[in-house]
C-alpha cells in the first residue's frame, strides 16, 4: 500500500469513528481527526490523532476521556492553559507537550489567548473498542 494511500484511508477510517464525539465540544473549538490504527504489537489498542483548533478565547468544556485512553498533547501553535485533575493549571507553549493518564479529568482545556488562535494535536492510546474519545463531565 502506497503511504498517501494508507494515510487517505486512516483519515478516512478516524472521521468515522471520531465522529460522534462532536457533542462534547466547546466554544471555539475545533477537532479534526488526523489518523487512526490499531496497534498490531498491541491487540486491542489503537493509536489515534486529532488536532483540536482553538479561536481566540475558545475552550473546551471540562471532560474526561475514554478510561482506557493514554493521551499525549503537544501544543502546534499558541498557548492552551490545561488542567488534569486537581493538579496545577499551566499554560503550555508552541512546542510544549503534556500527559493524561487513563482514567482522568480535564477540567481545563482552552487557549490561554483572547487574541490569538491556538491548535493542539492530541495522541490517543486507547482500547480499540472504545469509541467515545471524550465526555462533558457530570
Amino acid at each position: 500500500m502506497k503511504i498517501p494511500s494508507f494515510f487517505g484511508a486512516a483519515y478516512a477510517a478516524a472521521a468515522i469513528a471520531t465522529a460522534t464525539p462532536s457533542a462534547a465540544h466547546g466554544v471555539g473549538e475545533k477537532v479534526t481527526p488526523r489518523f487512526e490504527q490499531t496497534i498490531p504489537n498491541i491487540p486491542g489498542k489503537s493509536l489515534i490523532a486529532v488536532v483540536v483548533d482553538y479561536t481566540p478565547g475558545g475552550a473546551s468544556p471540562s471532560h474526561t476521556h475514554a478510561k482506557s485512553a493514554f493521551i499525549f498533547g503537544y501544543v502546534l501553535s499558541g498557548e492552551i492553559e490545561s488542567q488534569v485533575n486537581d493538579g496545577p493549571k499551566r499554560v503550555f507553549r508552541t512546542g510544549e507537550s503534556f500527559y493524561e493518564t487513563p482514567g482522568s479529568r480535564h477540567p481545563v482545556s482552552r487557549n490561554a489567548s483572547k487574541t490569538k488562535p491556538a491548535k493542539l494535536l492530541a495522541v490517543f492510546v486507547v482500547d480499540t473498542d472504545d469509541k467515545e474519545l471524550t465526555t462533558p463531565a457530570k
